[in-house]
Parts: C-alpha cells; structure tokens; sequence
C-alpha cells in the first residue's frame, strides 16, 4: 500500500467533504511504500463555520484506520469496493455524518441579530448514512459520483456529491486540486440550516430553504516521507448559495465556508 492511501483515512473524519473525498478517491501512487494496510495518526482541522456565532474551531484528532482490497475502515467510515480496477471503482459504505451542532454552540447575540432567541433552539444531531460511490479515472482527471442519505431518522434527507480532480506530481509531493458541488435534499437542508417545527411551536421564525447546491472547491497536498510516513495539507473553500444565506440560523452576510487540514500518519 502507498504512502498516500495510508495517509487518506485522516480526512473521513469528515465526511461528505470534498477536501475528505478527493484523497480518498485518488489512487495515485506515493513513490515511498509501506509494509502494511493498517496507519495511525494525528489530525489538527481548523474550521470556519457558517452558523450564528460558532465562529471558527480547531480540534485535533486520533485516527487508525485499515485499507484492503475489498474492505475499508477511514476515521468514520467503513465501506466495501464492489468493483476496483484501473478506471473504475464502485463502493457501498456507511458514514459518520459530523455536521451537528449544540444549541449552546450559537452565538446568543449573533442569533438575537437574526430574531432568533437561542434558548428555543434545538440541537442539530450527527448521524449516519449509507450511500453508494462510482468514480472514473483517465488521462483528463478523475470524476466521482457520491450519494448518501441518513438512516438515523435525524434528518431523513439524503446529498449527491458529484467532483472532478485531476492529481498532480511535483517530485515525491501530490497536488491534487478539485471543484465540484454537493446537493443536499430538502429534509436535509430543512434539518440543518432550517428551524425544526418544535421551535416554530416555541415562537421561532420559520425557515426552510429546501433542496440547495453549495458549489466547493479544494486542494490538498500529499508528501511521503521516511519510507512509512506523509504529511497531508488541505484547504476547502464552500459557497453558500442564497437560501442558505438567508437561513437565520447563519451568520449574518456570510457566503461562504471553509476548513484547514494538517495531518500526519505512519502506515504498519
């Protein structure tokens, strides 16, 4: 196994990311090989959230993860490659989904700015998908077609995910910058940036942007090192489109999202 796909399980811990599903997918090969299918390591995320108030965070963060040829297991999520050859792989999986937030987590004065009285507010609940994954790879790049959706009852929503990247070698290191966009349902928009019918019996505003498309792009950077390790960079940039914009549950006159990945990892 290369040093890149040893590295790659960092980023699930993110999921539905694109920054997270770009070095996934990519099967780029390190130079530098390593002797086993198991990796450990360190991640450090810094994180700047579009909500009300939660303004930025950085977390560090444990990962073992196991990389086979059928079975998979990537921070939070475990899957299996029903098809893998050269152009084309096909995997079913189930998936953390890590977009939750605590109400206490809201900035009182930012919602109060929005006409939102934060001791009304529900949490916003992680849950779990299951979804199917396809992705082609050529000479022009590597596009993938990801579709996911909750089986917690948390949301009952589902996303489409749909990304081009096209890897790049300068020496040992990997670049390999990527746009696409991710659809969330409407149940899953509703959930997460809507205000939740219990709220809107409490004297809530009520909101429901429906189905959206939020445009991102990312790059991130792979460097193998010492035979068994690599360091790996990424920075997403997500646009927010105007329904979610004017979600009261969002920062006022924000558009846009982003995150700051640094991890290391050392394959077994």
């Amino acid at each position: 196994m290369s040093a890149l796909r040893a590295c790659t399980p960092l980023l699930l811990l993110f999921p539905l990311s694109a920054a997270a599903q770009v070095v996934e997918r990519t099967d780029a090969k390190a130079q530098d090989e390593v002797s086993s299918r198991w990796s450990a390591g360190l991640a450090v995320v810094h994180r700047d959230s579009e909500y009300a108030g939660e303004g930025t965070r950085t977390r560090l963060y444990p990962n073992i993860a196991y990389d086979g040829d059928r079975f998979y297991l990537r921070g939070a999520a475990f899957g299996y490659r029903l098809h893998a050859d050269d152009r084309f792989e096909l995997r079913a999986f189930v998936a953390g989904r890590l977009d939750g937030i605590d109400a206490d987590d809201f900035g009182v004065a930012e919602l109060a700015r929005r006409g939102i009285d934060r001791s009304l507010l529900e949490d916003r609940d992680d849950s779990v998908d299951l979804g199917m994954a396809a992705s082609w790879k050529g000479v022009a790049g590597k596009l993938e077609l990801d579709v996911r959706g909750d089986v917690t009852g948390t949301s009952d929503g589902y996303a489409v995910a749909l990304d081009y990247s096209y890897p790049l070698s300068l020496g040992r290191t990997r670049v390999i910058p990527s746009v696409g966009a991710v659809r969330l349902s409407d149940d899953m928009a509703n959930y997460y940036y809507g205000t939740l019918d219990e709220e809107i019996a409490r004297g809530v505003v009520a909101y429901r942007p429906g189905a959206v498309t939020m445009p991102r792009a990312s790059v991130t950077v792979v460097h193998p090192f010492a035979r068994r390790w690599a360091m790996l960079g990424n920075l997403e940039y997500r646009a927010l489109p105007d329904t979610l914009r004017d979600s009261p549950l969002v920062e006022e006159s924000k558009d846009r999202a982003a995150s700051l990945f640094i991890g290391v990892s050392r394959g077994f």
